[in-house]
């Protein structure tokens, strides 16, 4: 790894830190927030709606921005503006204002896609070869800050009290800090830009992202797309399953720590794993995982430790499948388009995040937690299928590249070599 390119990891690493002590901190109560002001569990999954969709709303300009200028102010602009939303969520919670929270996290929910962009501003200019290593480490820094911040529910009900706002946007002034602590740090450290600089109007062509999503580049995007809606739509309204059933905050707020561990935590291994065995092995790994977290999580009933459990086999599905599947488009795509490709990957992902969630509150009222992880447990299906395709094509292209065995190939092989 090159001086530049070590400075870049670490400086996108310790911005992830600060940062994921911000996200973890809104994600542990955003529900509980719009379920207190609203009144109702079943506005409780808009809160998970809203953050994603503000990152979605903010993928595409955040990478336009970072193709015309470079990553370093796109980045900056998304921890900062996810810091204004953490503060209007404050005020909207204050007022007791519905659509004032809402507004709030959906501001809160664009340093979301300046956290997704991060993992590829760790590869714009990585070896090839260690891809999943430089994206890994970026995604892993996230752990310290993401895992910390749910536990600061507790600390933010007493600087609320003490601020006199209510006590769930305790959290949200934590949030506030970090997002404005990561744009600064952002702004100061990621130099030089590890963006190069806009083509010229000959180049412009190639980096139109459509007619680049398709084979192994449309299964990326499909698998990365599908694993976050599948962990949003389950997630998202586990707190407030856990709440109905009794769980005190405290416990709340391990499980989504734990949880957001198992998203993180082992991030450089499905680094190494991705570099070692490929994408999309560690796809199907990823969609199998899901598999089981749905089903442990979904018939855990009453069971606090058991939906524990079910939300660290999804966090660690989550990660297996995102990192291999950020890796496998890397890999596939033209370094001239690729961050307008990586821009449209992140904005399915968020859509899926923003649907995932939206049906899982429906399908809660309609039939509870088990039938919403049941319902999650399907997307995995065109996942598998398309990465087990994408495998075996892998497969083939290797035995094409090997020496044909036959008796005149070897007597033909040496002569290729006489000058």
């Amino acid at each position: 790894m090159t001086f530049p390119q070590r400075r870049t990891v670490a400086s996108l690493s310790v911005v992830q830190v600060v940062g994921g002590i911000g996200n973890g901190a809104g994600l542990a109560i955003g529900a509980l927030l719009v379920k207190d002001v609203s009144g109702s569990s079943g506005w409780a999954g808009t809160a998970t709606v809203m953050l994603t969709l503000g990152a979605a709303v903010a993928t595409v300009p955040l990478s336009r921005w970072a193709i015309r200028s470079g990553r370093r102010p796109a980045l900056t602009a998304g921890w900062l503006i996810g810091a204004s939303g953490a503060g209007v969520a404050i005020v909207g919670a204050q007022l007791e204002l519905l659509l004032l929270v809402l507004l709030g996290l959906v501001l809160f929910g664009v340093s979301t896609a300046a956290n997704l962009q991060s993992r590829f501003a760790a590869v714009d200019r990585a070896d090839p070869r260690h891809v999943g290593r430089s994206l890994s480490i970026v995604v892993w820094s996230t752990t310290v800050g993401a895992v910390a911040g749910p536990n600061l529910t507790g600390p933010g009900a007493a600087v609320a009290g003490r601020i006199d706002i209510p006590d769930l946007a305790g959290p949200m002034v934590f949030s506030l800090t970090a997002f404005t602590t990561a744009g600064l740090l952002t702004f100061l450290l990621l130099r030089p830009d590890p963006l190069a600089p806009q083509p010229d109007a000959a180049e412009r062509p190639r980096m139109k992202p459509w007619p680049h999503v398709r084979g192994r580049v449309r299964t990326a995007v499909i698998a990365i797309a599908a694993s976050h809606g599948v962990m949003v739509g389950v997630m998202s309204l586990t707190p407030v399953h856990m709440q109905d059933h009794g769980a005190s905050l405290e416990v709340i707020g391990l499980t989504i720590s734990l949880h957001i561990a198992g998203m993180y935590a082992l991030s450089p291994v499905f680094g190494w794993l991705s570099d070692r065995i490929g994408p999309a092995p560690l796809i199907v790994i990823g969609q199998v995982t899901l598999v089981a977290a749905t089903a442990v999580a979904g018939t855990a009933g009453h069971s606090e430790p058991q939906i524990t459990i079910g939300l660290i086999l999804l966090g660690l599905g989550w990660s297996a499948s995102v990192i291999a599947g950020a890796a496998m488009l890397t890999a596939a795509v033209d370094p001239v388009a690729r961050p307008a490709v990586q821009g449209v990957a992140d904005l399915s992902m968020n859509l899926a995040g923003a649907a995932g969630g939206l049906l899982a509150g429906l399908v809660m009222l309609w039939g509870g937690f088990g039938p919403l992880n049941a319902a999650a447990a399907t997307l995995t299906v065109p996942v598998i299928v398309l990465a087990v395709a994408a495998w075996r094509a892998a497969g083939h292209a290797v035995d094409d590249d090997l020496p044909d065995p036959s008796p005149d190939a070897e007597v033909s092989a040496p002569r290729d070599h006489v000058v």
